[in-house]
Protein backbone atom coordinates (compact mmCIF):
# COMPACT_ATOMS: atom_id res chain seq x y z
CA UNK A 1 0.00 0.00 0.00
CA UNK A 2 1.27 3.92 -0.31
CA UNK A 3 1.45 4.53 3.15
CA UNK A 4 4.49 1.51 3.31
CA UNK A 5 5.80 2.64 0.16
CA UNK A 6 6.29 5.90 1.84
CA UNK A 7 8.10 4.28 4.72
CA UNK A 8 10.48 2.61 2.52
CA UNK A 9 10.79 5.53 0.47
CA UNK A 10 12.34 7.34 3.87
CA UNK A 11 14.15 4.70 4.33
CA UNK A 12 15.82 4.85 1.08
CA UNK A 13 16.36 8.37 1.35
CA UNK A 14 18.03 7.77 4.86
CA UNK A 15 20.57 4.97 3.26
CA UNK A 16 21.41 7.68 0.04
CA UNK A 17 21.82 10.36 2.27
CA UNK A 18 24.10 8.85 4.96
CA UNK A 19 26.07 7.49 1.50
CA UNK A 20 26.67 10.83 0.83
CA UNK A 21 27.56 11.93 3.87
CA UNK A 22 30.03 9.14 3.86
CA UNK A 23 31.43 11.03 0.42
CA UNK A 24 31.94 14.39 2.05
CA UNK A 25 33.52 13.04 4.61
CA UNK A 26 36.07 11.39 2.92
CA UNK A 27 36.43 14.69 0.85
CA UNK A 28 36.83 16.94 3.80
CA UNK A 29 39.04 14.76 5.61
CA UNK A 30 41.41 14.29 2.28
CA UNK A 31 41.38 17.54 1.80
CA UNK A 32 44.96 18.48 2.27
CA UNK A 33 45.86 15.00 0.81
CA UNK A 34 48.33 15.24 -2.13
CA UNK A 35 46.84 13.52 -5.36
CA UNK A 36 43.19 12.90 -3.49
CA UNK A 37 40.40 13.10 -6.00
CA UNK A 38 36.97 13.96 -4.32
CA UNK A 39 34.20 11.39 -4.52
CA UNK A 40 30.77 12.84 -5.95
CA UNK A 41 27.47 11.28 -4.80
CA UNK A 42 24.44 10.93 -7.43
CA UNK A 43 21.03 10.19 -6.48
CA UNK A 44 18.62 8.64 -8.49
CA UNK A 45 14.94 8.34 -8.11
CA UNK A 46 13.42 4.99 -8.00
CA UNK A 47 9.98 4.53 -10.01
CA UNK A 48 7.76 1.56 -9.18
CA UNK A 49 4.39 2.32 -10.20
CA UNK A 50 2.74 5.51 -11.46
CA UNK A 51 -0.84 6.31 -13.28
CA UNK A 52 -4.73 5.94 -11.91
CA UNK A 53 -5.17 4.87 -8.54
CA UNK A 54 -2.70 4.43 -5.26
CA UNK A 55 0.66 5.91 -6.10
CA UNK A 56 3.62 3.39 -5.10
CA UNK A 57 6.42 5.35 -3.53
CA UNK A 58 9.85 4.40 -5.22
CA UNK A 59 12.32 5.76 -3.01
CA UNK A 60 15.92 7.04 -4.43
CA UNK A 61 19.27 5.14 -5.14
CA UNK A 62 22.73 6.85 -4.54
CA UNK A 63 25.58 6.30 -6.97
CA UNK A 64 29.53 7.55 -6.04
CA UNK A 65 32.03 8.62 -8.49
CA UNK A 66 35.64 8.97 -7.94
CA UNK A 67 36.56 12.35 -10.03
CA UNK A 68 40.01 11.26 -10.94
CA UNK A 69 40.03 13.17 -14.45
CA UNK A 70 39.61 16.40 -12.26
CA UNK A 71 43.41 17.73 -11.84
CA UNK A 72 44.19 19.60 -8.61
CA UNK A 73 46.39 22.12 -8.45
CA UNK A 74 50.36 21.90 -8.57
CA UNK A 75 51.85 22.41 -5.74
CA UNK A 76 55.88 23.73 -5.69
CA UNK A 77 58.29 21.49 -3.53
CA UNK A 78 61.81 21.10 -2.15
CA UNK A 79 62.35 18.14 -3.31
CA UNK A 80 63.57 16.72 -6.83
CA UNK A 81 61.70 13.37 -6.66
CA UNK A 82 58.40 14.93 -5.54
CA UNK A 83 56.76 14.55 -8.98
CA UNK A 84 53.17 15.54 -10.50
CA UNK A 85 51.32 15.63 -13.52
CA UNK A 86 50.99 18.78 -15.08
CA UNK A 87 48.25 17.49 -17.59
CA UNK A 88 46.23 14.64 -18.37
CA UNK A 89 48.00 10.96 -17.90
CA UNK A 90 49.61 9.08 -14.48
CA UNK A 91 52.59 7.74 -13.40
CA UNK A 92 53.23 3.69 -13.54
CA UNK A 93 53.83 2.46 -9.90
CA UNK A 94 53.35 -0.77 -8.06
CA UNK A 95 53.70 -2.21 -4.57
CA UNK A 96 56.65 -2.75 -2.02
CA UNK A 97 55.65 -6.19 -2.58
CA UNK A 98 55.09 -6.17 -5.74
CA UNK A 99 58.93 -4.70 -6.88
CA UNK A 100 60.46 -7.16 -4.17
CA UNK A 101 58.70 -9.95 -4.92
CA UNK A 102 61.07 -11.45 -7.82
CA UNK A 103 57.26 -11.64 -10.32
CA UNK A 104 56.33 -9.45 -12.74
CA UNK A 105 55.27 -6.47 -10.86
CA UNK A 106 51.65 -5.40 -11.18
CA UNK A 107 50.95 -1.90 -12.73
CA UNK A 108 48.82 0.46 -10.51
CA UNK A 109 49.32 4.45 -11.21
CA UNK A 110 49.37 7.21 -9.94
CA UNK A 111 49.01 11.64 -10.13
CA UNK A 112 51.72 12.61 -7.64
CA UNK A 113 53.97 10.70 -5.17
CA UNK A 114 56.76 12.04 -3.05
CA UNK A 115 59.41 9.00 -3.80
CA UNK A 116 62.26 8.57 -1.76
CA UNK A 117 65.36 5.81 -2.23
CA UNK A 118 64.72 3.55 0.77
CA UNK A 119 68.08 1.03 2.13
CA UNK A 120 67.47 -0.87 -1.26
CA UNK A 121 67.68 2.07 -3.73
CA UNK A 122 63.90 1.09 -4.72
CA UNK A 123 62.40 4.67 -5.43
CA UNK A 124 59.40 4.29 -3.04
CA UNK A 125 56.41 6.57 -1.18
CA UNK A 126 55.86 6.02 2.27
CA UNK A 127 52.69 4.24 1.74
CA UNK A 128 54.46 1.36 -0.45
CA UNK A 129 54.04 2.93 -3.95
CA UNK A 130 57.07 2.44 -5.89
CA UNK A 131 58.17 3.68 -9.43
CA UNK A 132 58.42 2.22 -12.16
CA UNK A 133 60.44 2.91 -15.76
CA UNK A 134 61.68 1.27 -18.99
CA UNK A 135 65.38 1.02 -18.27
CA UNK A 136 67.43 3.02 -20.94
CA UNK A 137 70.69 1.96 -22.95
CA UNK A 138 74.36 2.10 -21.62
CA UNK A 139 74.63 5.41 -23.67
CA UNK A 140 71.07 6.59 -22.05
CA UNK A 141 69.16 6.07 -25.64
CA UNK A 142 65.57 4.24 -24.98
CA UNK A 143 65.10 1.30 -27.02
CA UNK A 144 61.91 0.54 -29.00
CA UNK A 145 59.36 -1.49 -26.18
CA UNK A 146 55.54 -2.34 -26.77
CA UNK A 147 53.13 0.79 -25.67
CA UNK A 148 50.61 -1.18 -24.45
CA UNK A 149 52.06 -3.87 -22.06
CA UNK A 150 53.94 -3.04 -19.11
CA UNK A 151 56.24 -6.15 -19.26
CA UNK A 152 58.88 -3.75 -20.07
CA UNK A 153 58.36 -1.68 -17.12
CA UNK A 154 61.42 -2.27 -14.02
CA UNK A 155 60.69 -1.19 -10.63
CA UNK A 156 63.02 2.11 -10.70
CA UNK A 157 66.03 1.34 -8.32
CA UNK A 158 69.12 4.08 -7.68
CA UNK A 159 72.23 2.67 -6.68
CA UNK A 160 73.33 5.33 -4.47
CA UNK A 161 77.04 4.55 -3.64
CA UNK A 162 78.13 2.76 -6.86
CA UNK A 163 80.80 4.57 -8.40
CA UNK A 164 80.39 5.53 -12.40
CA UNK A 165 82.32 5.78 -15.09
CA UNK A 166 81.81 7.63 -18.39
CA UNK A 167 84.26 6.49 -21.02
CA UNK A 168 84.89 8.86 -23.71
CA UNK A 169 83.99 7.84 -27.03
CA UNK A 170 83.73 11.25 -28.99
CA UNK A 171 86.40 13.82 -29.91
CA UNK A 172 86.23 16.90 -31.28
CA UNK A 173 89.51 17.99 -32.55
CA UNK A 174 90.07 22.30 -33.20
CA UNK A 175 93.20 23.67 -34.29
CA UNK A 176 95.14 26.41 -36.37
CA UNK A 177 98.28 24.95 -37.83
CA UNK A 178 100.60 27.31 -39.28
CA UNK A 179 100.37 27.40 -43.34
CA UNK A 180 104.15 29.24 -43.17
CA UNK A 181 105.58 25.70 -42.12
CA UNK A 182 104.40 24.28 -45.46
CA UNK A 183 106.85 26.43 -47.00
CA UNK A 184 110.20 24.88 -48.55
CA UNK A 185 112.23 26.90 -45.86
CA UNK A 186 109.94 25.84 -43.50
CA UNK A 187 111.46 23.62 -40.29
CA UNK A 188 109.81 20.43 -41.02
CA UNK A 189 109.65 20.10 -37.14
CA UNK A 190 106.40 18.21 -36.08
CA UNK A 191 103.64 20.32 -33.91
CA UNK A 192 102.71 17.86 -31.35
CA UNK A 193 99.55 17.76 -29.25
CA UNK A 194 97.97 15.73 -26.05
CA UNK A 195 94.44 14.63 -25.81
CA UNK A 196 93.41 12.82 -22.45
CA UNK A 197 90.03 10.79 -22.52
CA UNK A 198 89.00 8.42 -20.53
CA UNK A 199 89.22 4.36 -20.54
CA UNK A 200 86.19 1.86 -20.20
CA UNK A 201 87.52 1.62 -16.54
CA UNK A 202 87.86 5.13 -15.40
CA UNK A 203 91.17 5.25 -16.09
CA UNK A 204 92.74 8.77 -17.54
CA UNK A 205 94.43 8.08 -21.01
CA UNK A 206 96.06 9.96 -23.92
CA UNK A 207 95.73 10.52 -27.82
CA UNK A 208 99.48 11.95 -28.50
CA UNK A 209 99.01 12.96 -31.96
CA UNK A 210 101.78 14.92 -34.22
CA UNK A 211 100.83 17.11 -37.18
CA UNK A 212 103.81 17.20 -39.77
CA UNK A 213 104.26 19.90 -42.57
CA UNK A 214 105.14 19.01 -46.02
CA UNK A 215 107.90 21.06 -46.85
CA UNK A 216 108.22 19.15 -50.61
CA UNK A 217 106.70 21.44 -52.76
CA UNK A 218 110.11 24.00 -54.21
CA UNK A 219 106.62 26.25 -55.34
CA UNK A 220 105.30 27.47 -52.45
CA UNK A 221 103.15 26.63 -49.58
CA UNK A 222 102.37 22.82 -49.77
CA UNK A 223 99.16 23.13 -47.33
CA UNK A 224 99.66 19.79 -46.85
CA UNK A 225 100.08 18.19 -43.37
CA UNK A 226 100.66 14.16 -42.26
CA UNK A 227 98.63 13.84 -39.21
CA UNK A 228 99.83 10.74 -36.76
CA UNK A 229 97.73 9.48 -33.94
CA UNK A 230 99.55 7.15 -30.65
CA UNK A 231 97.37 5.85 -28.15
CA UNK A 232 98.73 5.40 -24.77
CA UNK A 233 95.93 2.69 -24.19
CA UNK A 234 97.04 0.53 -26.64
CA UNK A 235 99.91 -2.05 -27.42
CA UNK A 236 103.31 0.20 -28.21
CA UNK A 237 103.59 -2.25 -31.32
CA UNK A 238 100.23 -0.82 -32.23
CA UNK A 239 100.84 2.82 -32.57
CA UNK A 240 100.29 4.81 -34.41
CA UNK A 241 96.77 3.85 -34.35
CA UNK A 242 96.02 6.09 -37.47
CA UNK A 243 97.92 8.35 -39.93
CA UNK A 244 96.55 10.60 -42.74
CA UNK A 245 97.36 13.36 -44.64
CA UNK A 246 94.99 16.80 -44.76
CA UNK A 247 95.02 19.45 -47.22
CA UNK A 248 93.96 22.70 -46.82
CA UNK A 249 92.15 25.12 -49.70
CA UNK A 250 94.40 28.21 -50.23
CA UNK A 251 91.71 30.04 -52.52
CA UNK A 252 90.65 33.71 -51.97
CA UNK A 253 86.83 32.48 -50.80
CA UNK A 254 87.98 29.10 -48.79
CA UNK A 255 91.58 30.43 -47.89
CA UNK A 256 92.53 28.47 -44.73
CA UNK A 257 89.75 26.00 -44.74
CA UNK A 258 89.48 21.79 -44.88
CA UNK A 259 89.95 21.00 -48.34
CA UNK A 260 90.68 17.09 -48.45
CA UNK A 261 91.20 14.21 -46.20
CA UNK A 262 92.68 10.85 -47.38
CA UNK A 263 93.63 8.19 -45.66
CA UNK A 264 92.28 7.12 -41.90
CA UNK A 265 88.55 5.92 -42.66
CA UNK A 266 87.60 9.77 -42.96
CA UNK A 267 84.51 10.42 -43.86
CA UNK A 268 83.52 14.01 -45.73
CA UNK A 269 80.09 13.54 -44.37
CA UNK A 270 80.34 14.00 -41.16
CA UNK A 271 83.91 14.82 -41.31
CA UNK A 272 84.92 11.83 -38.41
CA UNK A 273 88.05 9.51 -38.27
CA UNK A 274 87.38 6.22 -36.35
CA UNK A 275 89.83 5.32 -33.74
CA UNK A 276 90.32 2.07 -32.03
CA UNK A 277 91.97 2.93 -29.07
CA UNK A 278 93.05 0.20 -26.16
CA UNK A 279 89.30 -1.16 -24.82
CA UNK A 280 87.42 0.46 -27.22
CA UNK A 281 86.31 3.10 -30.04
CA UNK A 282 86.70 6.58 -30.21
CA UNK A 283 85.04 8.71 -33.23
CA UNK A 284 87.80 12.19 -33.95
CA UNK A 285 85.81 15.04 -35.34
CA UNK A 286 88.16 17.27 -37.74
CA UNK A 287 85.66 19.05 -39.46
CA UNK A 288 84.45 18.61 -43.22
CA UNK A 289 85.40 19.98 -46.65
CA UNK A 290 84.90 23.87 -46.51
CA UNK A 291 83.39 23.57 -42.87
CA UNK A 292 83.60 26.56 -40.35
CA UNK A 293 85.17 23.95 -37.81
CA UNK A 294 87.38 21.79 -36.90
CA UNK A 295 91.06 22.30 -38.31
CA UNK A 296 91.96 25.40 -40.31
CA UNK A 297 95.41 26.62 -41.58
CA UNK A 298 96.25 29.80 -41.41
CA UNK A 299 99.61 32.01 -40.98
CA UNK A 300 99.32 32.10 -37.42
CA UNK A 301 100.87 30.38 -34.77
CA UNK A 302 99.96 26.75 -34.14
CA UNK A 303 96.68 27.36 -31.35
CA UNK A 304 94.83 23.86 -30.47
CA UNK A 305 92.20 26.26 -28.60
CA UNK A 306 89.02 24.15 -29.16
CA UNK A 307 89.43 20.83 -28.20
CA UNK A 308 85.89 18.35 -27.05
CA UNK A 309 85.08 15.28 -25.33
CA UNK A 310 82.94 13.80 -23.75
CA UNK A 311 83.34 10.79 -21.04
CA UNK A 312 84.64 11.50 -17.05
CA UNK A 313 86.21 9.73 -14.54
CA UNK A 314 84.97 7.44 -11.91
CA UNK A 315 82.23 9.43 -10.19
CA UNK A 316 80.05 9.16 -7.16
CA UNK A 317 76.01 10.32 -7.37
CA UNK A 318 74.89 13.30 -5.98
CA UNK A 319 71.24 14.22 -7.37
CA UNK A 320 69.19 12.09 -9.30
CA UNK A 321 65.87 14.35 -10.83
CA UNK A 322 63.52 13.66 -13.59
CA UNK A 323 62.90 16.03 -16.88
CA UNK A 324 59.84 16.72 -18.30
CA UNK A 325 60.34 14.15 -20.88
CA UNK A 326 60.32 11.08 -18.09
CA UNK A 327 64.16 10.64 -18.27
CA UNK A 328 65.48 9.91 -14.28
CA UNK A 329 69.28 11.27 -14.99
CA UNK A 330 71.57 10.75 -12.27
CA UNK A 331 74.54 13.31 -11.85
CA UNK A 332 77.69 12.58 -10.50
CA UNK A 333 80.20 14.87 -8.72
CA UNK A 334 82.44 14.66 -11.68
CA UNK A 335 79.61 16.40 -13.69
CA UNK A 336 78.64 13.65 -15.46
CA UNK A 337 74.97 13.16 -16.20
CA UNK A 338 73.53 9.79 -16.87
CA UNK A 339 70.12 8.37 -17.90
CA UNK A 340 68.92 5.65 -16.49
CA UNK A 341 65.23 4.90 -16.82
CA UNK A 342 62.38 6.48 -18.44
CA UNK A 343 59.11 7.31 -17.12
CA UNK A 344 56.15 6.83 -19.57
CA UNK A 345 52.87 8.49 -19.04
CA UNK A 346 49.66 5.84 -18.56
CA UNK A 347 46.51 6.94 -20.33
CA UNK A 348 43.01 5.78 -20.25
CA UNK A 349 39.68 6.09 -22.49
CA UNK A 350 37.61 6.47 -19.05
CA UNK A 351 39.65 7.83 -16.27
CA UNK A 352 36.52 8.01 -13.62
CA UNK A 353 36.19 4.15 -14.63
CA UNK A 354 39.90 3.34 -12.67
CA UNK A 355 39.57 1.74 -9.58
CA UNK A 356 40.78 3.62 -6.35
CA UNK A 357 42.91 1.46 -4.15
CA UNK A 358 44.86 3.05 -1.19
CA UNK A 359 47.84 5.56 -1.65
CA UNK A 360 45.86 8.15 -4.03
CA UNK A 361 46.71 4.92 -6.57
CA UNK A 362 44.17 3.77 -8.90
CA UNK A 363 43.81 0.38 -11.07
CA UNK A 364 42.20 -0.11 -14.88
CA UNK A 365 38.91 -1.68 -14.75
CA UNK A 366 36.41 -2.76 -17.77
CA UNK A 367 34.70 1.11 -17.02
CA UNK A 368 37.86 2.71 -17.56
CA UNK A 369 39.43 1.06 -20.46
CA UNK A 370 42.85 -0.62 -21.49
CA UNK A 371 45.74 1.56 -21.41
CA UNK A 372 48.68 2.49 -23.58
CA UNK A 373 52.13 4.00 -22.21
CA UNK A 374 52.97 7.21 -24.07
CA UNK A 375 55.92 9.77 -23.81
CA UNK A 376 55.43 12.09 -21.10
CA UNK A 377 54.24 15.54 -22.93
CA UNK A 378 53.01 13.22 -26.31
CA UNK A 379 49.58 12.80 -27.96
CA UNK A 380 46.88 13.61 -24.84
CA UNK A 381 49.39 13.62 -22.08
CA UNK A 382 51.11 16.47 -20.14
CA UNK A 383 54.63 17.01 -18.98
CA UNK A 384 56.57 15.51 -15.21
CA UNK A 385 57.01 18.19 -12.73
CA UNK A 386 59.62 17.47 -10.42
CA UNK A 387 59.64 19.59 -7.61
CA UNK A 388 56.06 19.21 -6.93
CA UNK A 389 53.05 17.90 -5.65
CA UNK A 390 49.20 17.71 -6.78
CA UNK A 391 47.13 19.07 -4.35
CA UNK A 392 43.71 17.61 -3.17
CA UNK A 393 40.89 17.88 -5.22
CA UNK A 394 38.52 18.97 -2.41
CA UNK A 395 37.08 22.51 -2.27
CA UNK A 396 36.37 22.57 1.43
CA UNK A 397 33.48 25.30 1.01
CA UNK A 398 31.61 23.78 -1.54
CA UNK A 399 31.48 20.48 0.72
CA UNK A 400 30.67 22.29 3.66
CA UNK A 401 26.74 23.51 1.35
CA UNK A 402 27.20 19.91 0.66
CA UNK A 403 26.95 18.59 4.79
CA UNK A 404 24.77 21.94 5.10
CA UNK A 405 21.86 19.84 2.68
CA UNK A 406 22.55 16.57 3.30
CA UNK A 407 22.08 16.87 6.92
CA UNK A 408 18.55 18.55 6.45
CA UNK A 409 17.33 15.64 3.74
CA UNK A 410 18.38 13.38 6.51
CA UNK A 411 16.30 15.24 9.19
CA UNK A 412 13.65 15.49 6.42
CA UNK A 413 13.36 11.33 5.38
CA UNK A 414 13.29 10.95 8.89
CA UNK A 415 10.41 13.26 9.44
CA UNK A 416 8.83 10.87 6.83
CA UNK A 417 9.47 7.66 8.90
CA UNK A 418 8.46 9.47 11.69
CA UNK A 419 4.84 10.38 10.16
CA UNK A 420 4.41 7.07 8.48
CA UNK A 421 4.74 5.38 11.99
CA UNK A 422 2.47 8.02 13.76
CA UNK A 423 -0.19 7.03 10.76
CA UNK A 424 0.18 3.31 11.35
CA UNK A 425 -0.81 3.48 14.56
CA UNK A 426 -3.92 5.47 14.13
CA UNK A 427 -5.08 2.07 12.78
CA UNK A 428 -5.70 -0.01 15.67
CA UNK A 429 -6.91 3.04 16.93
CA UNK A 430 -9.96 3.28 14.29
CA UNK A 431 -10.79 0.02 14.97
CA UNK A 432 -10.75 0.39 18.86
CA UNK A 433 -13.11 3.60 18.87
CA UNK A 434 -15.64 1.91 16.26
CA UNK A 435 -16.30 -1.00 18.30
CA UNK A 436 -19.94 -1.49 19.66
CA UNK A 437 -20.51 -0.47 23.24
CA UNK A 438 -21.12 -3.07 26.21
CA UNK A 439 -24.79 -2.59 27.80
CA UNK A 440 -24.44 -1.62 31.35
Amino acid sequence: MSISSAMNAGVSGLAANSSRLGTISDNIANASTFGYKRVETDFNALVVGQGAGLYTAGGVRASTTRSASQDGAIVTTSNALDLAMTGRGMLPVTTLNDATGGGTPSLMMTRTGAFRPDAGGLLRTESGLVLMGWPTAADGSMPLVARDTSAALQPIRIESNRPVGDPTTQVSLGANLPATETLPTGSGDPLPLRVEYFGNLGTSESLDITFTPDTSDPTGMSNTWTVSISDSASDPAANPISTFQVTFDDSQGAGGALLNVVGGGYDPATGAIPLTVGGGNIELSIGVPGGASGLKQLAASFSPSNVVKNGSPVGQLVAVEVDPQGYVKATYDTGFVKALYKIPVIDVPNPNGLVAVEGQAFKTSPDSGGFFLWDAGDGPTGAIAGYAREASTTDIAQELTHLITTQRAYSSNAKIIQTVDEMLQETPNIKRGSAPQGIG
